[in-house]
């Protein structure tokens, strides 16, 4: 049955690579995904899924859905298809995005025989107000058994962690005054922003190591000679995990209140994006994939332990079912994500045989712990423990 999925898969090749390129080449932005959700459904649609568009009011993700007359676990693949301001698809989503459906409709070739349900998320703007936090939230993964998708990179690594982030605004509002003039009529905004990131870089000694706090000013006053009445800054906060994340949070916002204090103004702090988790990467079902990867011929020693890459909106949904997010080798050139070099080398033949790869993976993972009930409940008690 491998067999079946890998020729399935290699049958629609030249189709998935057209896919891939074509929405690396037409970049769009978070929540701005028309053209690749709309090829991506109608790809899915023409191999006999059926499909949910719009879900949660999010006008470019969708739920497409296969269901066998047997019964069997729900399968969940997941797609990303947004791109990076200037940069375009520099983190390799393009390929993300036709991987997951590469593998699902490989998996289907061999569905109806051993039973169960493949679903597909297209979950957009995983950069910014990455859509799986409103889709977690709403319990739309909460009766999957098992979720899947792959990342590409320069080279293989097992599903590893991610940081719990919190993306806060930082308004304050000040008074304005004629800067030589007058400056004791004024309120400096700014200056509450300057002392704000001063008083985080006194607070980065108390905090422990695995903490990122990175801001900037993104409004600081229209004028060298006004006061500045009003300054904004932003900040990701992140750390290993959720509780201590809210821990440094609380602490990042005494300093904030403390700024305001010493100038004068008042602030207003708010959420600009949504908060992610932490990747709970489920050990039973990632050791599944590198399995699958040995026997496709990668040697072990190609494979690197798990690291964390920063934060993923994918750590939501790992609490709500077992998860795992792995990379995969599309490039022999060490370039790193989020670089126009990456982005170039993801649009390569190199990077469209990687893919391809990773889809078969993707499902031959799947295939096995639809087949497997011993792996397919470890997996579920493992999930039930880290959460």
């Amino acid at each position: 049955m491998k067999q079946n999925i890998a020729s399935t898969i290699d049958e629609h090749s030249e189709a998935l690579i057209g896919l891939s390129r074509y929405i690396g080449e037409n970049p769009e932005l978070g929540h701005e995904e028309w053209l690749a959700s709309a090829r991506l459904k109608e790809e899915l649609s023409n191999h006999g899924f059926s499909i949910q568009s719009p879900v949660l009011d999010l006008p470019t993700a969708f739920i497409a859905t296969y269901k066998s007359a047997k019964p069997g676990p729900i399968t969940a693949f997941i797609c990303e298809y947004d791109a990076l301001p200037d940069l375009g698809h520099a983190c390799g989503h393009h390929l993300i995005c036709t991987m997951g459906l590469a593998a699902a409709i490989g998996l289907k070739s061999v569905i109806d025989e051993i039973g169960g349900t493949i679903r597909i998320y297209g979950t957009p703007a995983e950069e910014t107000k990455g859509a799986k936090v409103p889709m977690s939230a709403a319990g739309l993964f909460d009766d999957v058994d098992f979720a899947l998708m792959a990342h590409p990179f320069y080279a293989y690594e097992k599903s590893g962690q991610s940081l719990a982030m919190d993306a806060i605004q930082f308004e304050y509002f000040g008074k304005a005054a004629h800067a030589a003039a007058s400056p004791y009529e004024g309120v400096n905004a700014l200056d509450a922003v300057l002392l704000l990131f001063q008083s985080i870089n006194h607070l980065r000694q108390q905090l422990q190591s695995h903490v990122r706090i990175h801001g900037i000013i993104t409004e600081g006053g229209t004028a060298a000679n006004i006061i500045p009445e009003y300054a904004v800054a932003q900040f990701y906060i992140r750390s290993a995990n959720r509780p201590y994340t809210n821990e440094t949070v609380q602490k990042v916002m005494c300093c904030a209140e403390g700024a305001a204090l010493q100038t004068g103004c008042t602030l207003k702090a708010s959420n600009y994006e949504y908060s992610y988790d932490e990747l709970l990467s489920n050990e039973h079902l990632s050791d599944q994939f590198t399995r699958n990867l040995l026997a496709m011929g990668i040697n072990e020693d190609q494979i690197q332990i798990g690291k964390d890459h920063g934060s993923l909106d994918l750590g939501n949904v790992s609490r709500r079912c077992p998860t795992i997010h792995p990379f995969i080798k599309v490039t022999d050139e060490k370039h790193l994500l989020h670089t126009k070099e990456f982005r170039d080398l993801a649009m390569t033949d190199r990077a469209f045989q990687g893919m391809l790869l990773g889809a078969k993976v993707l499902a031959n993972t799947a295939y096995d712990v639809i087949v497997n009930p011993n792996l397919l409940s470890a997996i579920k008690d493992e999930f039930a423990q880290s959460t």
